[in-house]
């Protein structure tokens, strides 16, 4: 998966954009003259959510009641201008730029109303680590950039404070994470609060300067940074501790499904479409859970036979939990096997794809104060030279051995390093379609690249095909997970049962998969429904073309145009096989 706060700092659209320090907050963009092109529309649009992720300014995003109340306006209001304007023509690209800023428009002007930055937090990721997702892709090459670093770092004490005043205002009107959600922030919150500043992330832009910069100007900066460090983060973060200690801890709900929550259902039915793309209602994904786990139960019985084991599937799950032959015996040995995994799997993309991204892609340890967040995969930047990171905990070596090329599948190539690498360097489209997050189409590619490793060969021993079948049922069990918590009043220990009874997930893993699907609703139902609507589209290509069916053009026609909600990408596939001479 992608991190969240990783996600709304890097596609500026997301559902949830971290907040920041007023001190750079700007007023509201002014509407460009009345109606104009297609192209005004974007550009006012491009203007906007660069304001709200803060790169117009020194400082950090501006997420504060006022401003998000603009913004929504804002929204509004472009999207009344888009739908005023006279038709494109249909099959060219303005039409499928002007639906997609349409569809990502209709998603923010309907979920301005539940007003979300009052939880700006799930169980392991937020607002406390954009500063850290910041400086892991910050490179400086000017002394200018050094010092706007350290100005940056000054201004955070503002960011945090415009956060809790959002929190407060969640606290005042009931809209809240539940108490064991919160509980695993505060515990984080101490990590990085607890931490000397001399070992802050937050220098890590200044560790290694151009030899541009002159000896004593570099150690300059660096102090000053330090400086920043000791004297506005850290007591920034300590009273983040104590607002949570005192305050949000003691006053979180009770509760864990969303539909608790003020408006809740409708919230979370909203949330349910915005993550599918779709218009499925929760009792549906629902039922399509139930029907996606019974039918990977039955293929895992099959792959476990195919081990030569003759017991039960239960027996099956708890000898794969214990036996050590599955597991690395350090961190560094987990690495090395990834590595190998994913060199491996590189050798092999010219086969299956016709295009590929020039950003390379490593595998990167997560610092302490980031380790609650979800091991995956962090954006690289080829502008500045940043590669993508496949990001591991220093607990990952706990997690078995034949689900590692399921894991690199998706997190690395060709899950998502190649499809966002590839989006971002489509730089003739306009920035919003290279940066945008529909998560069903960047989680459902992520899972059909897992099931691709099937056709190119990637899993190579039965344990290592049983690991796969683990991860697709992992996701299949989300789909009743999720709406069982926040739909149907399951407690966690309900929930949990489908991973611990159908799926080779460590007990760790179980719990805190659990925690997090009740930190973040509807979120984990992307993945499931997104990879079947691949699939679907791979079927209907293959059945249209018969024997000229090319895997490779599939693979390029499906990626080429960015991310996008799944039936605007139906509708853009049926156009790419209309023009090979399929019959319509």
């Amino acid at each position: 998966m992608m991190n969240r706060t990783a996600v709304a700092l890097v596609f500026t659209l997301a559902a949830i954009a971290p907040a920041a320090s007023s001190a750079w907050a700007e007023p509201a963009i002014p509407m460009a003259k009345p109606v104009g092109g297609v192209d005004a529309v974007i550009a006012d649009y491009e203007a906007l959510a660069r304001q709200t992720d803060g790169t117009d300014g020194p400082g950090w995003p501006d997420v504060s009641k006022a401003a998000a109340d603009r913004r929504a306006q804002d929204y509004a209001a472009l999207k009344a201008r888009l739908d005023r304007l006279p038709p494109s023509a249909p099959d060219g690209e303005e039409a499928l730029t002007r639906r997609l800023l349409d569809w990502r428009l209709g998603v923010l002007v309907d979920g301005a109303r539940f007003d979300e930055d009052r939880i700006p937090f799930d169980n392991g990721d937020g607002f406390f680590n954009t500063a850290n997702y910041a400086a892991a892709t910050t490179v400086i090459r000017t002394e200018a950039d050094a010092q706007a670093w350290v100005a940056r770092l000054r201004a955070l004490p503002a960011y945090y404070d415009q956060q809790v005043a959002n929190m407060r205002r969640g606290l005042e009107t009931g809209f809240v994470q539940p108490r064991p959600t919160a509980t695993s922030v505060l515990n984080i919150l101490k990590i990085a609060a607890d931490q000397p500043a001399e070992a802050s992330p937050l220098l890590g832009p200044l560790k290694v300067l151009p030899a541009t910069i002159p000896a004593d100007r570099q150690a300059a900066l660096r102090a000053d940074a330090l400086a920043a460090v000791t004297q506005a983060v850290k007591p920034a973060r300590a009273k983040l501790v104590a607002f949570f200690e005192q305050d949000y801890v003691p006053h979180a709900r009770d509760t864990l499904g969303a539909s608790s929550l003020p408006d809740g259902r409708e919230y979370y039915a909203y949330a349910v479409r915005r993550s599918t793309t779709t218009d499925l209602t929760p009792d549906a994904v629902f039922a399509l859970g139930e029907r996606e786990v019974a039918r990977i139960r039955g293929e895992m019985a099959a792959a476990m036979r195919a081990t030569g084991f003759t017991g039960t599937l239960p027996e099956f799950i708890a000898k794969l939990r214990t036996d050590k032959q599955f597991y690395a015996p350090d961190l560094a040995t987990y690495v090395e096997k990834a590595s190998e995994i994913g060199k491996r799997i590189d050798g092999l993309l010219p086969l299956w794809f016709g295009t590929l991204p020039r950003l390379t892609w490593t595998i990167r340890q997560k610092p302490p104060e980031q380790e609650g967040s979800s091991s995956g995969y962090d954006l690289g930047d080829p502008v500045k030279g940043v590669p993508g990171r496949v990001v591991v905990g220093s607990k990952s070596f706990g997690d078995p051995l034949f689900g590692l090329p399921s894991w690199i599948l998706h997190e690395g190539v060709p899950g998502h390093h190649l499809q966002i690498a590839l989006g971002q360097e489509r730089t003739d489209l306009p920035a919003f379609r290279r940066k945008d997050e529909p998560t069903a189409f960047i989680e459902g590619w992520a899972l059909y690249s897992e099931q691709l490793g099937e056709d190119m060969g990637v899993y190579r021993t039965d344990y290592e095909r049983f690991g796969r079948l683990s991860f697709d049922m992992w996701r299949a069990c989300r789909l009743m997970m999720d709406v069982g918590i926040h739909w149907k009043g399951w407690s966690a220990e309900r929930a949990a049962s489908c991973l611990r009874d159908n799926t080779a997930l460590p007990e760790r893993a179980v719990l805190g998969e659990t925690q997090r699907y009740i930190a973040w609703p509807a979120q984990a139902l992307a993945y499931k429904v997104g990879e079947l609507k691949f699939l679907a589209e791979r079927r209907r290509a293959e059945q249209a073309l018969g024997a000229r069916f090319d895997i490779r053009a599939f693979h390029d026609a499906v990626l080429d145009d960015g991310p996008m909600p799944m039936d605007i990408l139906h509708d853009q596939l049926g156009r790419w096989l209309a023009r090979q001479g399929a019959a319509p």
